[in-house]
């Protein structure tokens, strides 16, 4: 995250109760805000169906009121494209709150689980329950869609949130901070914002449950202060998502669809194709076919686009104008510090030591590492940490099955780059050092509920329950084994 030097952030909650009393004590300038949340989930109104409908409802109407001004607040932090913002930020997050809303009375019933012969006349279920008070941790790439779509499931599950934009997305957190408490329960939810100075005062507070999306960098943070207080996590991170391109695609599409994921967003996307495997032969039929896509979408001279986005930042954008020194700058290249544009950038005859290899662009910069195969694709990828994406380009079906089957990533891509992300039934998330946890549709209501175990017994039957006390007798064993064991079906021994 970058330190602006605000003021000390402040929470959006229509109340300034928290910080007054903890101001007064000397302590934690949250201490207060997350007590006051607190007390309102225990409660129990969150818990409640009608409460959680309510604001599940008062969400979708803040996207549609205010769908102006987030155009213009992202055309303001980064000159987001309006449809970019349309597709990327509001329908996906609209989509999010009508799922929960048509499921959320299914979501909510106990499961039954299957029972062993001694717990046949008890009833053995799994409730699901909010956790309590939750914060809610965004990135600044997508400032209201990882917001608001963990905020939905936050919400559907039953708890009280804090959220905390990025400060780096300045136009958004403000937005949001000045907009969002008007429409939900400020009893139960509040926005704070600031920068890293006020985040880890922030975490230094118990909470049940954090959700943070950013990098892994400023995730072993999150994770290390979740730890002081055991709290669980889900850690959206991101990495080096690799792209292997076998030499039968069909070129013209793969590059379409590879300029559309690399450049959306001007390439600030967390699952979006980091670099390009293929051969040497492909890498020299696939520029041309590079060069026409990026030309077809933006034009001879993508600056003047109005479908091309900038960087956030000047420090990102100097971060990503050394990395092109990586390799050949084989298409693209230009760059203007005023405007923090960097050009749609091909690299191509990278090396995996050059900067470029070295970290996360998250910008329109694509380089080409050539390979001579697809086994030696495999062997580059399982080398490298394990990415939150991977894609691959190929005709062969199998071949696509083969690097799915010997590859490990957050998700997984055929014949397209970022389409997964559109699928709320598929779930979202990283493994290793590019996540921990899922979210999206019921993954996201599941991430946000603890699945409590409860078997309900009756006080009868105590001659079927005194087969267990002391004393213990062969009889008594055999008797207990045989209710409680479970055998393996459609076993055989061949001899």
């Amino acid at each position: 995250m970058d330190t602006k030097g605000d003021i000390p952030g402040k929470a959006a909650t229509g109340s300034d109760t928290g910080k007054t009393d903890s101001k007064a004590a000397g302590m934690n300038p949250y201490v207060g805000l997350v007590s006051s949340l607190r007390s309102a989930w225990l409660t129990g109104k969150t818990r409640a169906a009608e409460h959680r409908i309510s604001q599940l409802e008062a969400l979708g109407r803040f996207l549609d009121d205010k769908k102006q001004p987030i155009l213009d607040a992202m055309a303001s932090d980064m000159r987001k494209p309006p449809f970019e913002v349309e597709i990327s930020e509001i329908i996906l997050v609209k989509n999010e709150v009508n799922y929960a809303l048509n499921n959320l009375s299914s979501w909510m019933k106990d499961e039954f689980v299957e029972k062993n012969l001694v717990t046949q006349l008890d009833t053995a279920f799994i409730r699901k329950e909010p956790y309590g008070v939750v914060l809610i941790i965004g990135p600044w790439n997508y400032p209201l869609n990882l917001i608001l779509v963990p905020l939905v499931g936050a919400i559907a599950a039953g708890n009280c949130v804090i959220i905390k934009p990025s400060e780096i997305s300045s136009s958004t957190e403000k937005l949001l901070a000045e907009t969002l408490p008007s429409y939900l329960d400020k009893d139960c939810f509040a926005v704070v914002t600031g920068g890293p100075a006020e985040m880890t005062q922030l975490l230094e507070n118990k909470f049940d449950y954090i959700f943070f999306t950013g990098s892994p960098q400023v995730g072993k943070i999150v994770m290390a202060a979740a730890a002081k207080h055991l709290t669980p996590l889900t850690l959206e991170l991101g990495g080096k998502n690799p792209c292997y391109v076998a030499d039968e695609s069909d070129l013209q599409n793969v590059a379409n669809r590879l300029v559309w994921g690399r450049c959306f967003n001007a390439g600030q996307t967390c699952v979006a194709p980091d670099y390009v495997l293929c051969s040497a032969e492909t890498q020299e039929k696939l520029l041309p076919a590079l060069r026409h896509a990026i030309t077809q979408f933006f034009g001879p001279e993508p600056r003047e686009s109005p479908d091309f986005a900038r960087i956030i930042s000047d420090k990102q954008f100097q971060r990503i104008r050394a990395l092109l020194g990586s390799g050949r700058v084989a298409i693209g290249g230009q760059t203007d510090e005023r405007e923090r544009y960097i050009a749609p950038t091909v690299l191509a005859d990278v090396q995996p030591s050059d900067p470029a290899m070295q970290e996360e662009i998250f910008g329109p910069v694509l380089p080409i590492v050539t390979v001579p195969n697809v086994d030696e694709a495999i062997a580059f990828i399982n080398r490298r940490e394990r990415p939150l994406a991977m894609y691959v380009f190929a005709s062969d079906s199998k071949l696509v099955h083969r690097v799915l089957e010997r590859t490990s990533s957050g998700g997984f891509g055929a014949n397209d780059t970022i389409m997964q992300m559109t699928l709320i039934s598929l779930s979202f998330g990283g493994i290793g050092n590019s996540g921990l946890g899922l979210y999206h549709g019921k993954f996201s209501f599941d991430t946000f509920s603890h699945h409590r175990a409860c078997l309900l017994r009756s006080m009868g039957l105590e001659t079927i329950n005194a087969l267990r006390y002391p004393p213990y007798s062969e009889r008594k064993q055999g008797l207990v084994l045989s209710t409680f064991e479970i055998k393996r079906k459609g076993t055989c021994t061949l001899l």
